[in-house]
């Protein structure tokens, strides 16, 4: 079933702004009816959770529900869906959890690919411990994983692998299958970064070789929070600290404090929103994902590749986005030219493409870049159709020309 592109883009008030939006890496605009879930939740009867009232099974019933919509959009039971603040406080929930086991002798290993959340949180924990911090190295000439340093660094002392199913700064989908296969054979677990990936790509942890999977609805039309995927088996053997009269039900144990009851439902109300884009003849929501996440594939690829073409065309510039998989995400830089300053000439022009390392400074440093070289991120979402490509294009033509 195509992508009906307009139709995608009348669900978006925000849209209406006239602004081209290439920020999507950062965080998506939010469709009508995920902001309506969070005003419904948040304005109806509501209470802690129970069964006696109205209000307690709304509560309730939000809960549930969003354990189910999570359990479909990663691939795991409803059991193994932890709720976050964000992915990068899940992260370092979960390094601390983890770590408490560790002690020098162990080894942790992390890649330069990665975003920083999913790469300081496991090197300060492995410090605190006295363990060993192991690197996979970043081709910077093709934004590629070097497979011989991840052999290397992944040993039977190996504890835990960190990396991420798609680079924000590049886009790379790295081979995680692979390295999770190397990582599992030696007894380590394995955590997946997939914020960046479950905006393109519809997750699935099993496939991925994944222990722990973690992800940001806010990337994908939700609102601003995080959420973890494993088996409950696997959480069951974890012990994190937590207050006494707490819950030591899993996945709950996880989860500190009351539950943003309005948050869920509008992480909720995402999923279906995705679900809905192209479901085709599905029935079952996981069904809808896999048909509506190959819509958006392949739009969002068709786009990328005759953009990377225009791009690729203009005098000194670079795409540095080059893995041979990747998200619909580039990364350029123009010789002799300032990228903050082709992000505010763009700005002027309301088509938004940052610039900066977007906190993936290992990546950034492997590349040569510093504050003065910097590259600018042009990420595509499923509501940018070609009118925006064309007015991102006319906007860095006018730049070089200048």
């Amino acid at each position: 079933m195509p992508l009906d592109v307009a139709a995608l883009r009348s669900a978006y008030p925000s849209l209406s702004s006239g602004i081209a939006h290439f920020d999507g890496p950062g965080g998506t605009q939010t469709p009508r009816v995920v902001g309506e879930a969070i005003l419904a939740a948040m304005t109806g009867p509501t209470s802690i959770r129970g069964t006696s009232t109205a209000s307690e099974r709304n509560s309730e019933a939000t809960v549930q529900a969003f354990r189910a919509a999570y359990a479909d959009f990663l691939g795991v039971p409803p059991e193994g869906v932890v709720h976050g603040r964000s992915a990068t406080q899940l992260t370092y929930d979960f390094a601390r959890h983890l770590s408490a086991s560790w002690g020098p002798g162990d080894e942790v290993v992390v890649s330069r690919l990665d975003h920083d959340a999913n790469i300081r949180p496991w090197v300060q924990a492995a410090e605190a411990v006295g363990a060993t911090v192991n690197w996979i190295e970043l081709d910077p000439a093709t934004g590629e994983l070097d497979l011989e340093s991840a052999a290397a660094a992944i040993t039977d002392r190996t504890r835990l692998v960190a990396v991420t199913a798609a680079s924000n700064l590049l886009g790379t989908q790295p081979p995680v299958a692979a390295i999770a296969d190397r990582a599992h054979a030696v007894g380590a677990l394995v955590w997946v970064d997939a914020v960046h990936f479950a905006a393109h790509e519809l997750v699935d942890r099993v496939a991925l070789g994944a222990d722990f999977v973690v992800c940001s609805p806010y990337k994908f039309a939700g609102p601003h929070c995080g959420v973890l995927g494993a088996d409950p088996e696997l959480l069951e053997s974890i012990r994190p600290a937590k207050l006494l009269p707490s819950t030591d039900v899993v996945p709950e144990r996880f989860e500190f404090g009351t539950l943003p009851y309005e948050q869920l439902a509008g992480a909720t109300a995402a999923v279906d929103f995705l679900a809905a884009i192209a479901p085709g003849d599905a029935t079952a929501r996981r069904e809808a994902l896999v048909a509506s996440f190959a819509a958006v594939h392949e739009h969002e690829t068709a786009l990328r590749v005759a953009l990377e073409e225009r791009l690729a065309r203009m005098p000194g510039l670079t795409v540095r986005s080059r893995a041979a998989r990747r998200t619909p995400t580039l990364y350029v830089t123009i010789e002799g030219r300032s990228m903050r300053e082709l992000a505010a000439h763009l700005a002027t022009r309301d088509v938004l493409a940052p610039a900066g390392h977007f906190y993936a400074i290992e990546a950034w440093r492997a590349m040569g870049l510093d504050d003065d070289t910097t590259g600018l991120r042009i990420g595509l979402a499923p509501y940018t159709d070609q009118t925006d490509v064309d007015r991102l294009v006319a906007g860095v033509e006018e730049f070089i020309a200048a």
